[in-house]
């Protein structure tokens, strides 16, 4: 498992990396919520009101920075975040 810390505008977020047997896990962690990786399940994060957007297509935390939001939480849109925002403007809302 490789752990990186993040900077950000106004902080900093954690990002966690697990290599899985096709393709990486990836989470990155902000003060207010979470970006994820396609492997994690955008139901179960609205069932218990996270703030949370998933990304498709990424190998490396780079990848998700660069990436736009392809799924949104019911909490995440409360913060004004919108399916097709670049992350990097999504992490800063959350930090």
């Amino acid at each position: 498992m490789l752990i990186e810390q993040i900077e950000l505008g106004k902080g900093c977020a954690l990002g966690l990396k697990l290599n899985m047997e096709h393709a990486p896990l990836l989470v990155i962690r902000a003060k207010k919520g979470f970006v994820m990786c396609g492997y994690l399940n955008m139901d179960v994060a609205d069932k218990l009101g996270d703030v949370a957007v998933r990304v498709t297509g990424v190998k490396s935390f780079k990848d998700v920075l660069d990436a736009k939001a392809v799924d949104v939480s019911e909490a995440a849109k409360k913060l004004g975040i919108s399916s097709g925002m670049l992350v990097k403007v999504v992490l800063e809302i959350m930090s």
